[in-house]
């Protein structure tokens, strides 16, 4: 195996940590650091001279993401967060009483919450038991009733890493007249994706995580023909045709997804993104891919050998960048919390550690990592 694909050179956080929790806040790659510091400099000595440029290139910041997941500028809205996109889909579809929302019950908050209000106009939310089976297209194919609008699910699940196959969902969902709708937060940044081959209509995420991106920064993807399907839920001075004019109050919405970006928009989150995006480009987004599952290859099969518990399911088409485990009789915060002390960082809860490598680790941090755990159980360390 090559080197990794993202130089390690590039990620200060290697000099002193092995930093492997990227589905909780990824890190800062150093030429991000040094464009925002440009933006920050260039505020702070002119003002509105220093931000006008980067606001006339939020059309250019649109088109480089909307280019790494195969999509179009004018499908693209950015945004705060993956809850801002999701409520943007849940309040603009025009739900009637009997309608259907297919969810299933292990999803993060940020795509279930957005979701809720719309019983309050009579549709009904419907969760999958993920304990009992994936929601594989089999399984989708045998759920959805004539009454389903939206099949909403996570590209990557967050807990136990379980990739859902979207071209498959989509295929489905369309062919009994629903929308897929997708949190793409876990898997964007890690494995490459094409909305318009995969199908998704709808598409949010943020930059916190694999996108190597600030917080306060999201995204939203709307299939061109679906905009105009969509009420503006949170509609702002950004929302019309011409945000210029700022006197015509009863203009018409801007024909693109910049409507839903609503006010002022976050532009050096959405510098932090562009920058992000650059350097996934360069470096191969395939490659990323390749790079991160041989991480987790190498870390389940370092785990199994330990004796761990580990819920993750791994194969063809499932595997990410997220594996999580547990050690028998061990307590997971005890144990994640002594990883931490000993500069190995992932995400621990009383179901258990929770590990996410990227495109810049090494196989030798993950066998750290497995060193420092082998460690700690036996008492050596």
């Amino acid at each position: 195996m090559t080197g990794p694909p993202l130089p390690r050179d590039d990620f200060g956080v290697t000099t002193t940590l092995v930093y492997l929790n990227h589905a909780a806040v990824g890190v800062l790659p150093r030429p991000s650091v040094v464009a925002l510091q440009a933006f920050l400099e260039a505020q702070a000595s002119g003002g509105v001279l220093g931000t006008a440029p980067y606001e006339m290139r939020m059309p250019e910041y649109r088109e480089r993401l909307a280019r790494y997941i195969g999509a179009s500028g004018e499908e693209i809205a950015l945004l705060r967060s993956t809850s801002e996109g999701a409520s943007a889909i849940a309040g603009g579809i025009d739900w009637k009483p009997g309608d259907e929302l297919i969810l299933c019950d292990n999803e993060f908050p940020s795509n279930v919450i957005p979701w809720l209000p719309i019983r309050e106009r009579g549709a009904h939310v419907r969760f999958l038991d993920a304990s009992r089976e994936r929601l594989t297209p089999a399984v989708l194919e045998k759920t959805i009733g004539e009454r389903t609008r939206v099949v909403a699910v996570s590209w990557v699940s967050y807990h136990d890493g379980y990739r859902h196959d979207l071209a498959g969902l989509a295929e489905v969902a369309h062919r009994h007249g629903a929308w897929l709708c997708v949190d793409a937060i876990q898997g964007l940044g890690a494995f490459p994706l094409d909305v318009r081959a995969a199908g998704v209509d709808a598409l949010y995420g943020a930059g916190a995580k694999w996108m190597l991106a600030l917080q306060g920064a999201g995204f939203l993807y709307v299939r061109e023909d679906l905009i105009d399907r969509l009420t503006v839920a949170s509609p702002g001075w950004r929302s019309v045709a011409d945000m210029w004019d700022f006197h015509a109050y009863e203009q018409p919405w801007s024909p693109h997804a910049l409507r839903y970006e609503g006010g002022t928009p976050n532009f050096i989150g959405a510098l932090s993104l562009e920058r992000a995006v650059d350097l996934f480009e360069r470096c191969g987004p395939d490659r990323i891919a390749a790079h991160v599952l041989a991480l987790t290859d190498r870390l389940h099969e370092g785990l199994l050998r330990a004796g761990a518990e580990v819920p993750t399911q791994r194969g063809a088409g499932i595997s990410s960048g997220i594996v999580t485990f547990r050690m028998p009789g061990r307590d997971s915060v005890e144990l994640g919390r002594a990883m931490q002390r000993e500069g190995i960082v992932t995400t621990w809860r009383p179901s258990g550690i929770r590990v996410a490598p990227h495109g810049y680790n090494s196989l030798d941090e993950i066998d750290t990592a497995l060193d420092v755990l082998g460690g700690l159980v036996k008492g050596t360390r």
